[in-house]
């Protein structure tokens, strides 16, 4: 069963840039619950009853929304000061081996990998709010 990953006011960090991706990173994780059920339309199930190709496009363009957005964060840590800011690059590394590397369709069935990024995407978004927000003035407000 897919993981769903509804955005929750306690998400926010009260950066509107970093909030808009972080929402794109848990809209492209439902992207993928969508391709992996067969109750609705456009289930992802082709007429042979194996998954579109629609899954594996969407978990490509997943995997370019964390690496994009895991800089656009580290940089922005940086510019504030944050002495830990590259950690985030390490992260974007760490996720990069394990998408590229060990998350396959080889090794995962895809209701799997969906699950597995979803979690992941969740972390780092709770993660995330909660490092950004002492170094944002009045972030405190957006959570």
């Amino acid at each position: 069963m897919p993981s769903r990953t509804p955005w929750t006011p306690a998400f926010a960090t009260g950066h509107g840039p970093v909030d808009a991706q972080h929402r794109e990173l848990l809209a492209q994780c439902d992207r993928l619950a969508e391709r992996c059920g067969g109750d609705d339309a456009g289930g992802g199930f082709d007429a042979g009853g194996g998954f579109d190709a629609a899954f594996d496009d969407d978990f490509e363009r997943l995997k370019t929304l964390v690496r994009e957005h895991l800089d656009a964060e580290a940089a922005l840590l940086a510019a504030l000061g944050d002495p830990d800011a590259d950690d985030l690059r390490t992260e974007r590394d760490e996720f990069e081996h394990l998408a590229t590397e060990i998350l396959t369709t080889a090794n995962f069935d895809r209701a799997e990998l969906q699950r597995f990024v979803a979690l992941w995407c969740v972390g780092h978004v709770t993660d995330s709010a909660a490092r950004l927000r002492p170094w944002l003035p009045g972030a405190d407000a957006a959570a």
